[in-house]
Order: structure tokens, then C-alpha cells, then sequence
């Protein structure tokens, strides 16, 4: 995909993704897409494509964010200090989009104890059924 302007992101995404991803902003708690969404398939970059997390990972913390135990490629996250807001946070952002996803906690359930509290805005679902079809068809094991 080639890098798009600032200006074609603003007509592509919405208001809110766009605040989000490319302004650090902040979507409202338990009024956003994806926070109690259960369905089987994987969650992508809204801005690059690229896949960042899994349903398989997901878990409701009771945040009113999908919150996830870790992404699905290590590498394809980055994260950063955020002292925004009066507050110690460490950031969390797409590698290839920079785009602002959410801040990742040490308070999770899994086995390394992390929780990425991630905006929906920033994310795109794609279910376990259209993988393929999507151009996902590699994550399909994921799901055996």
C-alpha cells in the first residue's frame, strides 16, 4: 500500500479514526465498535492493513476498549512513554502506519501479564470466514 497524505487519510477514515490514529486521540469508553465484539477473526491496522491482534487474545477487562493479551506479531507494534494527560503510560502504535492504537498496561491476565487497551477506532475486524478472501488466508491457523 502507498503511503497516503494526511489529506486522503481525512476523506478514508472516519472523524473518529482519524482523531485517533494520526492525533493520539481517544475514543469514548463502551461506545466504540469493537469493545464487546466476540465474533472469530483477526483485528488489522484501519490505516495499513497490517494484522495486529487476534479475537483469540481478546478479553473484556471491563474498560470499555477491546482489550487484548498480545498482539499477534510482536514486531508489528511499537511502543512508546507517554506522559500525556498528567499520567506515565506506555503508548502503543502500528510499526508500519505509526498509527495510535492505545496504551498497553501490566495488569493482564495472560502469561505476561499485559493488557493492550486498544481503540477501535484504529482497528478493522476481519472475520475468521473472510480471511481468505480478505487476503488473510495465512492467519486461518490461528483458528484450527
Amino acid at each position: 500500500m502507498s503511503e497516503e497524505t494526511k489529506e486522503q487519510l481525512k476523506k478514508r477514515l472516519t472523524p473518529m479514526q482519524y482523531a485517533v490514529t494520526q492525533e493520539n486521540g481517544t475514543e469514548p469508553p463502551f461506545r466504540n465498535e469493537f469493545y464487546n465484539h466476540e465474533e472469530d477473526g483477526i483485528y488489522v491496522d484501519i490505516v495499513s492493513g497490517k494484522p495486529l491482534f487476534s479475537s483469540l487474545d481478546k478479553y473484556d477487562a471491563g474498560c470499555g476498549w477491546p482489550s487484548f493479551t498480545k498482539p499477534i506479531i510482536d514486531e508489528e507494534i511499537i511502543e512508546k512513554e507517554d506522559f500525556s494527560h498528567g499520567m506515565i503510560r506506555t503508548e502503543v502504535r502500528s510499526k508500519e502506519a505509526d498509527s495510535h492504537l492505545g496504551h498497553v498496561f501490566n495488569d493482564g491476565p495472560g502469561p505476561n501479564g499485559l493488557r493492550y487497551c486498544i481503540n477501535s477506532a484504529a482497528l478493522r475486524f476481519i472475520p475468521k470466514s473472510k480471511l481468505e478472501k480478505e487476503g488473510y488466508g495465512l492467519y486461518q491457523k490461528l483458528f484450527k
